[in-house]
């Protein structure tokens, strides 16, 4: 088949628009390009001075994370280095700041946007987020029934949260951050948080950060803090149908599903509005009693790794 022509849209060279995203995506690369432009004044505020890390799908090719700015990008793409502990190096990042940046990820096959947390230093970070995540093959309806734990818990704390979609098959809940509240107490704010939702109805969500010992419940995931990064607000999502990351008012998360919210769909949903800012709360103080609690609960992976040496050793020993 020809190949189509390039577009140009603020100067980005824009090429074979009109092939399939990916298998299963029910979405061109036009479809990229055109939503991820529409949103651009949506998206683009939650993706400013932040690294971001994006997850890109070339044809015929598996879906690759990417981190470091590749060689052949235009020297006007604005950069941040961020120095990676455990790989012991400088990884430079791109600032998503303006239209042309955004346009040009599109036109690289950038369906998935995740910065981080913080905006330009790593110890200044803007969220606090649970990430709600279902086990295989569970109903949306758990995951709800989850958050709305979440949202008990942040009520009982005195703050207020917003929930978006993950795009995938769960929800991020975030409560915006005041100003100089430090990475630790982020982390541990977010881990009491969870362990205080779980508290509320044990039956229905879990902190357990092992899959096994989760029977069957929603995993209230409180490792997103530090360097960590989430699927942005409006970022498509490399799965069946193209799914987006949308803003959901808390009422009416009993009245939808995750594939509602696609790159065909969104813009039609949206209309002028952008909800994800609408919704935001101001940004808050911690608690004091919240972060007593949390500094007092292991970190999650820590717990995790320590259990995985110890089951090993039982094993060699068994063996």
């Amino acid at each position: 088949m020809p190949r189509t022509p390039p577009e140009t849209r603020d100067g980005v060279e824009l090429t074979n628009l009109d092939g399939p995203l990916f298998d299963g995506a029910d979405a061109t690369k036009r479809d990229l390009v055109d939503y991820l432009d529409a949103v651009r004044d949506r998206i683009l505020p939650e993706l400013r001075d932040r690294p971001l890390s994006v997850l890109r799908v070339r044809p015929g090719q598996e879906p690759f994370m990417q981190k470091n700015v590749p060689k052949y990008a235009p020297e006007w793409i604005a950069t941040i280095g961020v120095w990676a502990e455990a790989s012991k190096r400088e990884v430079h990042y791109a600032l998503c700041n303006d239209r042309r940046t955004l346009l040009w990820f599109a036109n690289q096959r950038a369906i998935e946007y995740h910065p981080t947390l913080f905006r330009e230093s790593f110890d200044r970070p803007t969220y606090v987020v649970l990430d709600l995540d279902p086990p295989a093959g569970d109903d949306f309806a758990h995951v709800v029934s989850a958050a709305r734990l979440v949202r008990q818990a942040l009520d009982d704390s005195g703050l207020h949260g917003v929930v978006k979609t993950s795009g995938a098959k769960g929800l991020h809940i975030m409560v915006p951050l005041a100003d100089g509240t430090g990475f630790d107490d982020a982390a541990a704010a977010t881990r009491a948080i969870a362990a205080r939702a779980e508290r509320i109805d044990p039956s229905i969500a879990t902190t357990a950060y092992i899959k096994d010992e989760r029977e069957g419940k929603v995993f209230l995931d409180s490792t997103r803090s530090g360097g960590a990064t989430v699927a942005a607000a409006y970022s498509p999502r490399i799965r069946p149908g193209t799914p987006v990351s949308f803003p959901v008012d808390w009422d009416d998360l009993g009245d939808v599903t995750p594939a509602d919210f696609t790159v065909r769909t969104a813009l039609g949903l949206l209309g002028d509005g952008d909800p994800w800012r609408e919704r935001m709360p101001k940004p808050q103080q911690l608690p004091a009693d919240l972060l007593a609690e949390g500094h007092d609960i292991p970190v999650a992976r820590v717990v995790a790794m320590h259990e995985g040496k110890r089951r090993k050793r039982a094993q060699e020993k068994e063996g």
